[in-house]
Formats: structure tokens, C-alpha cells, sequence
């Protein structure tokens, strides 16, 4: 046991990007970056397939890409790719304001279930209907 952790230490360094299977590129840019405030990490065009990375300011990097479906497979995962759990947990110091935010948006949100923690979440879904959660530790 003390070999595999030798050899695993230190061999990743951080979490870069997790796909959202998206219908519409421009719609979901407008709904991460215009409502919930995430930026631009990259837009370019790679041989005519457009890549869109998108996360939350000075999150060092890490955030979603937002990638068009295209097979009738990836078509019929948007919005359930993973199986009606959440995506994403997004961690924020103002819940409150978060709320306020999605009701401007029209975005229905919940309590998240208390586990008698320290923390609050509430939980969203984005346009496409994939589960996300906010997080106030």
C-alpha cells in the first residue's frame, strides 16, 4: 500500500475544466457568464469545433466547458448526464445573495438537505435542467 502511494503522490495538481453537454453554445455562455457572473476562461475554434471554457471569477482555472452535443447520444444526455445528481458545487461567501440572483433569473432554487454542518447550500438547475449546488461553508 505504501508503494501505490509513492507512486500516485503528487500526480495530479488541481481540477481543470468538467463538461456540461449543452444544445445551445450561445444560450448557456449567456446563463453561466451574464447570470451567475463566471467568465471567459478560453473561446477559440479548434478545426471548426468551438471550445468554450467558462468559471467563476479567479478560480484558478477550473470551471466547465461548455460543449455543444452533437451525436444523438450526447443530444439525448443533455441536461441528464449524470444521472439526475448534481454536476457541479459551486462555493460562494453570500448564499443569500445567490438566491436573490436566481430569482432575478427566474431560477428555481431549494434548500439543500442539512447534514448538521456548519455550511448552507441551495440547490439550482441550469437551463438544460442539470443539478447544481451553492455552497456556504
Amino acid at each position: 500500500m505504501d508503494d501505490e502511494r509513492d507512486t500516485t503522490a503528487g500526480l495530479f495538481t488541481a481540477v481543470g475544466r468538467t463538461v456540461v453537454l449543452v444544445e445551445d453554445a450561445e444560450a448557456a455562455l449567456a446563463f453561466y457568464r451574464d447570470g451567475l457572473g463566471f467568465t471567459v476562461l478560453f473561446d477559440g475554434d479548434l478545426d471548426g469545433y468551438r471550445l468554450l471554457h467558462v468559471g467563476p471569477p479567479g478560480g484558478a482555472g477550473a470551471g466547465l466547458w461548455l460543449m455543444p452535443a452533437e451525436s444523438p447520444e450526447a443530444k439525448a444526455a443533455v441536461g441528464r448526464q449524470t444521472g439526475g445528481l448534481p454536476v457541479l458545487v459551486l462555493y460562494t461567501d453570500d448564499l443569500d445573495r445567490v438566491a436573490a440572483r436566481l430569482a432575478e433569473l427566474g431560477v428555481a432554487s431549494r434548500p439543500g438537505v442539512p447534514d448538521g454542518g456548519p455550511g448552507r447550500s441551495l440547490h439550482f438547475r441550469d437551463l438544460y435542467g442539470n443539478e447544481l449546488i451553492a455552497a456556504q461553508p
